[in-house]
């Protein structure tokens, strides 16, 4: 048998699972350099009979780093390693240049990572996705292997339609629907559609890649605060932007979940221009946990203002790089005037494998399934902060995959992540999803805030990881 490129050892007398060591040296070797840019790791099968494990053990390892986007899956092709860029982990500390884009650097390795934007991929129906890929491939013919149209095939896009209706009670057609591979290929399709040099507001704090998009299409943007009720469109109406992008049902990363009222006023913003937009990203709308899923902004549009924007990457896994973006009909005859040219990005068997999915039901059965599991871990990171009341305020609980813990005693959030650190658990500053800018909040003199994740986190995990916090936090 052939050596492996990289080296693992086994410790069968470890705390960790086997599968965590796996995942935890192939992630080590991949951070240190050892393993390159695409290159390939071994197969499962080959990986298994290596070291003597079973296959199921070494594909929650696989899946593992593929969800934390150390590495990608390329359908019948395997495993390979990603980008270096991609891997700069969100919350690390950033450094800023003259532009004010944040130069990520690399965090150290933590036993306890309770990152923000990991999930759960244990329970996957490995086994039902599979026979839907054979069952298409079977019946696969040359329509299947031809382009297909620009704005994905129509099965699909009728499909989704069906699903954000009664789902997230958006209104639209399937003529309104692109697909493309991910959020960041939309986002750089809708530069083309809005024009240059229109300025965008964005939430401060926000999601990180999103801004960085924007500042890379050469994007003016406006940088506006958030309240406890969402964006604050008094201040955004004191600046010239045509486009806002926000995150109303769960703002990220502060958790916050946008009123009606405010939901009218930031639509009442909208309308008041000739040519004026908001862009929706509803990216984890799946997870609530309180009260019925709140509506979508889209939802309450009657003017055509609102572009919506989705993914099935956090509700199904992060290699399903399928999203979806829903134009107004005036921003859909721009695309079809100036972008139509376009080819998708995403194949026709992708496409039909993952209709096939959401038409024989089992999308909902697998969302049922991780809410359930979801819930469970969400009450009880609850349970475990209880002993955290005294020093800090707990919030952005009801949806999403994680908590948002503000220091009562004045502490730093530096040193707040320092303490934690040298326990070996790993956790994130709301400061580096804080953009520089002249527009951006002051933030000398606010409270530390700290986020928690527990999406990607075993029940085990969650419980040793709030303990080791506990000791030195309280």
């Amino acid at each position: 048998m052939k050596e492996l490129p990289i080296h693992i050892q086994l410790d069968p007398e470890s705390d960790q699972t086997l599968y965590e060591q796996i995942y935890g040296q192939i992630r080590e070797e991949i951070r240190s350099g050892n393993l390159l840019q695409s290159e390939k790791l071994p197969s499962a099968r080959f990986m298994a009979e290596y070291l003597q494990v079973s296959r199921t053990t070494v594909d929650m390892a696989y899946e593992q780093l593929v969800s934390e986007g150390y590495v990608e899956a390329r359908p019948r092709r395997g495993y390979f390693v990603s980008a270096m860029e991609e891997l700069y982990a969100i919350g690390s500390a950033p450094a800023k240049d003259g532009g004010g884009i944040r130069k990520r650097r690399e965090q150290p390795l933590a036993r306890y990572d309770f990152s923000p934007t990991a999930i759960d991929m244990r329970y996957f129906p490995y086994s039902t996705w599979k026979k839907i890929t054979r069952n298409i491939l079977v019946d696969a013919n040359s329509r299947m292997f031809s382009l297909g149209e620009p704005q994905g095939d129509p099965e699909l896009r009728t499909t989704i339609c069906r699903y954000l209706h009664g789902s997230r009670g958006v209104n639209c057609e399937p003529e309104q629907v692109i697909i493309g591979a991910g959020n960041d290929y939309l986002l750089l399709l809708l530069e083309k559609i809005l024009g240059r040099h229109v300025r965008v507001a964005m939430e401060n704090p926000t999601y990180t890649r999103a801004y960085q998009i924007f500042c890379a299409c050469g994007y003016p943007v406006s940088l506006i605060p958030v309240d406890e009720n969402g964006i604050r469109v008094d201040v955004l109406r004191g600046t010239d932007a045509q486009v806002a992008y926000v995150m109303p049902s769960h703002q990220y990363p502060t958790g916050v979940s946008m009123p009606i009222g405010r939901r009218m006023d930031l639509l009442k913003w909208a309308s008041e221009g000739d040519d004026r937009y908001l862009i929706e990203d509803d990216y984890d709308s799946e997870f609530r946990y309180k009260g019925k899923p709140l509506p979508s902004l889209q939802a309450s549009d009657s003017s055509g203002r609102v572009v919506y924007i989705g993914t099935f990457s956090k509700a199904i896994a992060p290699a399903i790089r399928i999203s979806y973006m829903v134009l107004p009909y005036t921003l859909l005859e721009r695309y079809r005037r100036d972008c139509s040219f376009y080819s998708s990005t995403v194949s026709r068997i992708d496409q039909a494998i993952l209709n096939e999915f959401i038409q024989d039901g089992c999308f909902e059965r697998y969302l049922n399934k991780m809410r359930k599991r979801y819930k469970e871990k969400h009450d009880l990171i609850l349970n475990e902060l209880r002993a955290f009341e005294k020093d800090f305020r707990i919030s952005g609980g009801n949806a999403g995959l994680h908590m948002i813990l503000t220091d009562k005693k004045g502490r730093t959030e530096a040193k707040l992540a320092h303490q934690a650190a040298e326990q070996d658990v790993r956790v994130y500053r709301m400061q580096d999803f804080r953009m520089n800018g002249p527009e951006t909040e002051k933030t000398s003199g606010m409270p530390a805030q700290m986020i928690l994740g527990y999406g990607g986190m075993t029940t085990e995990e969650i419980r040793e990881g709030i303990d080791l916090l506990r000791k030195v936090w309280i």
